[in-house]
């Protein structure tokens, strides 16, 4: 997102940039293609609208986030492929008020009137990661929150370079600008500031398997280089 390119959205478009380029995506892609996939091998499931509330904003923010909901066997799932290092990496059912236990942490439900409030346990406490309601939605509402999300001046997508990997043995790996973690457990196994763009490249593609070579979706080091001379690489930026 942070190179000055059109993010589009429809299915040859996602397949393109995300499994053939290897280039990754957010929310919108994501999940957009994960949609695909399910209702291709037979889920019923469409997607939904969410209003982040991790950073604990003032107002109440606009719906940006795409998550699914899957119904199997009579029973309603929430998936999301796409919130960086707190994404469910397992369905949970929708259900208010029950622990629920993913390969990456635990998670509840609660309900509020026609919302739901998707939350994570973080040490000791509780942390509301997003709001949520049922609203059938339609792909010209994902493709507003997607121009919005990517071209808002404040938006934190276009002032920072956000980067998550969730490794199969249940810990993870993030890039916030320069700094790159590797969790496990909730606990830090490696921290590195990396010292400069070129680092940063070469750490991008060994420990995140992205792709730049792809003709269209691909990007060079110059380029890397020029988009984060402008970002504010403080190493709280983004947290």
């Amino acid at each position: 997102m942070v190179l000055p390119r059109e993010i589009h959205l429809d299915d040859q478009s996602l397949v393109d940039k995300l499994v053939t380029a290897r280039r990754g995506g957010y929310c919108f892609e994501q999940n957009g293609l994960f949609e695909r996939v399910l209702r291709e091998v037979g889920f019923t499931v469409r997607s939904v609208l969410g209003r982040v509330v991790l950073a604990n904003p003032p107002q109440m923010p606009p719906r940006t986030h795409r998550l699914l909901l899957v119904e199997l066997n009579g029973e309603r799932w929430i998936a999301d492929v796409g919130f960086g290092g707190q994404t469910l990496t397992a369905p949970i059912r929708l259900l208010a008020n029950e622990e629920q236990s993913t390969p990456h942490g635990l998670y509840r439900l609660l309900s509020e009137g026609n919302d739901w409030v998707l939350q994570f346990r973080h040490h000791d406490h509780w942390q509301s990661m997003y709001h949520f309601d049922l609203a059938t939605q339609y792909f010209n509402d994902y493709v507003m929150g997607n121009f919005w999300s990517a071209h808002w001046p404040q938006s934190h997508f276009r002032h920072h370079l956000l980067m998550c990997r969730h490794l199969p043995d249940g810990g993870k790996l993030t890039l916030t600008n320069f700094n790159f973690t590797h969790w496990h457990n909730g606990h830090v196994e490696e921290q590195i500031h990396l010292p400069d763009a070129q680092a940063l490249y070469q750490l991008m593609q060994s420990r995140f398997g992205l792709g730049v070579d792809d003709p269209k979706h691909g990007f060079t080091l110059a380029e890397l280089t020029a988009v984060m001379a402008g970002f504010d690489t403080h190493p709280q930026a983004g947290k």
